[in-house]
């Protein structure tokens, strides 16, 4: 048997991985169009390689999937993020898991996952051919012939094949797949950060808020955890949790919509007007900007209370009832305006892909063309970050690789 695997990044390594132990007599071997393997595996995490995550609840771990979630619930039952990390501490890759979950090699470096590769490619004997795109899949008899651009192999037949090319940010790079029948989901962005040209608050860069609550003015988009403030915007796992799940409507937007901010994740604001009115009798001759509710940040707090146009000098007793309606309304309901996103530069992660729809989520075959297999990022799944992405890659990958 013949098995060609299209694509050199993580889903098409794991799936050849996958074929070659599950067909030991195949013929495997991947074929990648530009002259770099595993790029994005090499970049990826800040260059540590976020290999999964550490949720090993399968109905919770499927909540991270803005788009495939419920695909992904049925898969989990046969490759999850235990396996993963079984998998390649077994392969000599011992992994740390973080207190945010986030699972990491111990080695905090992406190289040790792609050197495990190469080994594994070696000592299995998969092929493997770098500069080598393809430009045409074409039907002949069961089998599938394959043409190449600047390659020195003009084409190949071929049994199966499992396309793993990645994520495209536009759609012209997915019509070749279009058109042999197969529906495309609109590529756009996903896990990005929030750009604010016009927003002092780009001066407090560096904060990071540990538990805030964050809504698109508009939706029902809405999200929590913490909020870092850059020196153009607003990121950390709040926002970039709140822009994969309204990729697409924020896309819609333009880009340009209102933020709006609750910055002690405390839903009822009268509770926060309960603990203004107690501060302002407990410690009614301190000054505003010397006693922090909620242990706020003293640079966010003396940002916010001059945004309500508060002196420094002020103290609790002088802000009256006004002056604790505006404190409460800032603290729960702030407002930002948001002009443009930022991603992490070749880190993007698309929402969109080939629809699952065409997908035989048992076997990840085609339901268009037979012999036909999809793994990873090509698919229209994304993750809240970058090691449910990568879960994503190995779970479908790990299915492909059966060739059933």
């Amino acid at each position: 048997m013949n098995v060609a695997i299209i694509g050199g990044g993580a889903a098409g390594f794991f799936a050849a991985i996958a074929a070659k132990e599950n067909f030991p007599d195949a013929k495997v071997t991947i074929y990648e169009k530009s002259q770099k393997l595993l790029s994005k595996v090499k970049i990826s995490g800040g260059g540590r390689c976020n290999v999964t995550n550490g949720c090993t609840d399968i109905k919770e771990l499927a909540l991270a999937y803005p788009r495939g979630g419920k695909k992904l619930r049925k898969a989990f039952g046969k490759f999850n993020t235990l396996h993963t990390m079984e998998w390649f501490e077994s392969r000599g890759i011992p992994l740390v898991i973080q207190d945010d979950n986030c699972v990491f090699p111990v080695s905090q470096d992406s190289q040790s996952i792609i050197d495990c590769f190469f080994l594994e490619t070696k000592r299995l004997g998969i092929n493997i051919e770098i500069g080598c795109g393809v430009k045409t899949l074409l039907p002949k008899n069961q089998q599938w012939k394959m043409d190449f651009i600047n390659s020195s192999t003009e084409s190949e037949i071929v049994d199966k094949i499992i396309i793993a090319t990645g994520g495209s940010p536009k759609r012209s790079g997915l019509e070749w797949l279009e058109n042999m029948g197969h529906q495309i989901e609109e590529p756009v962005p996903s896990l990005f950060t929030f750009n604010m040209p016009n927003e002092p608050v780009k001066e407090l860069m560096g904060i990071v808020i540990e538990d805030v609550s964050v809504n698109i003015q508009g939706t029902q988009l809405k999200s929590s955890g913490p909020l870092l403030i850059t020196h153009w915007g607003m990121s950390g796992p709040a926002i970039l949790k709140l822009s994969a799940f309204g990729a697409r409507t924020l896309s819609e937007k333009k880009y340009g919509f209102n933020l709006q901010v609750n910055w002690v994740h405390i839903q009822n604001s009268e509770l926060v007007a309960d603990e203004l009115r107690n501060i302002c009798e407990e410690h009614a001759n301190k000054k505003l900007s010397n006693y922090r509710p909620y242990a706020l940040k003293e640079r966010l707090w003396i940002y916010l209370i001059e945004k309500c146009e508060f002196t420094k000098e002020i103290t609790w007793s002088q802000i009256g009832k006004k002056g604790i309606n505006k404190l409460m309304n800032i603290l729960t309901n702030d407002v930002y305006e948001v002009k443009g996103k930022t991603t992490f530069k070749e880190e993007f992660v698309t929402c969109g892909g080939i629809s699952l729809d065409n997908i035989n989520f048992k076997t990840m075959q085609s339901n268009i063309c037979p012999n036909i297999y999809f793994a990873g990022e090509l698919l229209d799944i994304d993750g809240i970050t970058g090691g449910y992405n990568f879960q994503a890659a190995w779970t479908t990958a790990f299915i492909a690789g059966k060739l059933k």
